[in-house]
This record gives C-alpha cells, sequence and structure tokens, in this order.
C-alpha cells in the first residue's frame, strides 16, 4: 500500500467557513482525544471547540492540497491590538504577562496548536512554523509566545520535565511570565539521566520552542477545563539561530 504523501499548504483563514474548519480539528484533538471540555463558546453537536478570544484572533491553516485542502493543522495568533479588542490575552487566564507587556517590545500570542493525527512527528509541525516564522517577519514581532501543555492534571508525573525545564530553561526576568496559580513542583535537583528522560517526556511544542532559542516562564498552571498542565513559552524572535532558520522559516527567493 502507497503511503499518502501531502502537498502541504499554508494560509490565515479568509471566512468563516474556513475558521470553523479549525474549530472543528481543535474539536477532534482537544475534545475527542484528549478529554478536554473545550472552550466557553464549543458546540460539541457541531463538532465545534470555540472560545470568546477566537473572534479576535487570525487562524492560521496547514493543509493538505492533495486531499481537497483539508486542515491537517491550525494556529491561532493573537496580537497586541486584538488582545486590545478582547480585554486580554487569552494566556492571561493562567499567567501574569507583566513583564512582556512592560518590555515595550511587538509581541504576538500564539494559541490552541493542534495536528491531524496521521500528521505528527514529521513534516507537518515544521510546515506550521515556517507559516508563523512568515507572519513573524510580516507584523515585525518582537516577542512569541504562548501556552503549551502537558496533558494530564497530575504534576507529580510531569515533575521531572517541569523542573528540568525551569531549572535550564527559565526566561529572563524582563519578560518572564509568571503562573497565577504555580503547580508545586518537588525541589530536589535532577540527575544528567533524568534530563535525558525529562525531554522524552516533554511535548512536542516545548522542544519545538526549545529548538528554536525559546525560553519558558515560571511555574506551571492546572487547567481542568482541557485536563492539562500549562507551561508559558517564550521566543525572542532576534535569538532565531541560523540552523533553526534553515529549519522553519521561508526562504526569500
Amino acid at each position: 500500500m502507497t503511503r499518502h504523501s501531502p502537498f502541504f499548504a499554508l494560509r490565515l483563514a479568509a471566512t468563516e467557513a474556513e475558521k470553523a474548519a479549525a474549530q472543528a480539528l481543535r474539536h477532534q484533538v482537544f475534545v475527542e482525544e484528549l478529554g478536554a471540555m473545550g472552550g466557553r463558546l464549543s458546540d460539541p453537536c457541531a463538532g465545534i471547540e470555540a472560545d470568546e478570544f477566537d473572534a479576535h484572533c487570525e487562524h492560521l491553516l496547514l493543509l493538505d492540497s492533495m486531499r481537497g485542502e483539508a486542515v491537517i493543522g491550525t494556529t491561532r495568533v493573537m496580537t497586541q491590538e486584538g488582545a486590545a479588542r478582547a480585554g486580554r490575552f487569552a494566556s492571561e487566564a493562567e499567567f501574569d504577562l507583566s513583564a512582556l507587556r512592560r518590555s515595550g517590545r511587538r509581541l504576538l500570542e500564539v494559541g490552541r496548536t493542534c495536528l491531524h493525527p496521521d500528521h505528527r512527528g514529521g513534516a507537518a509541525m515544521h510546515r506550521l512554523w515556517q507559516g508563523l516564522a512568515a507572519l513573524v517577519e510580516e507584523r515585525g514581532v518582537e516577542l512569541l509566545f504562548g501556552l503549551a501543555s502537558f496533558p494530564g492534571t497530575d504534576s507529580d508525573a510531569v515533575a521531572e520535565p517541569l523542573a528540568c525545564l525551569q531549572r535550564d530553561h527559565l526566561a529572563p526576568g524582563e519578560i518572564r511570565p509568571r503562573s497565577l496559580k504555580p503547580v508545586p513542583l518537588s525541589p530536589r535537583p535532577a540527575r544528567d539521566a533524568d534530563r535525558r528522560t525529562a525531554m522524552l517526556a516533554t511535548p512536542a511544542l516545548v522542544k519545538a520552542y526549545l529548538r528554536l532559542g525559546g525560553k519558558v516562564g515560571e511555574g506551571a498552571f492546572l487547567d481542568r477545563e482541557f485536563g492539562c498542565i500549562d507551561v508559558c513559552m517564550v521566543l525572542h524572535t532576534a535569538m532565531l539561530s541560523e540552523r533553526s532558520r534553515a529549519i522553519y522559516a521561508e526562504r526569500r527567493r
């Protein structure tokens, strides 16, 4: 049997139908697969995961052009102007972003990132990051940030990777988000072997941020509605290495 090889396309949702397709994928991943309750405006009967921030965000779509442009990946982005219209960034329900706001940098929040299960662990995530990189360049973004989740609500089960993130990848104080209700972490230092084990238990999205030079905010937050433990990642776009740009960024031709 020949394995289907997708041809990826990227674009921002331009219609309500395209936005609904992104919300349908979010429902499939977050609600059906991971057991989350979904956002306040979700419609389980229609298979839609939605919240009050969607109207103030742009929705980046990753499409499989070989299958009728099916939406196989999505992430949403919120500018500072969008946050002003919404009243806050979505992440501010869990993290204090005062330092980021005081930084005077151009900010872009990333959230609700997900991929169809058939397209994980390969080129799809790289392609989605290419789309984000293009937006960053187009909008003059200096700091990219957003929540990334560890599945499950048992903090003991993810204590090792969380502790390693806090010790080895903590964001500088002047741009550091802080959990509004930190999940208690074990104070014991991890051994070198634990670092390797911890990285294996670290979600792909967190590792993608780290590969690009990203840092983590202080503490983690227990999100019971989505059944996960969240960290807030921050990426200073000027710190992107040439290697990372080669992997993730669109090259000008």
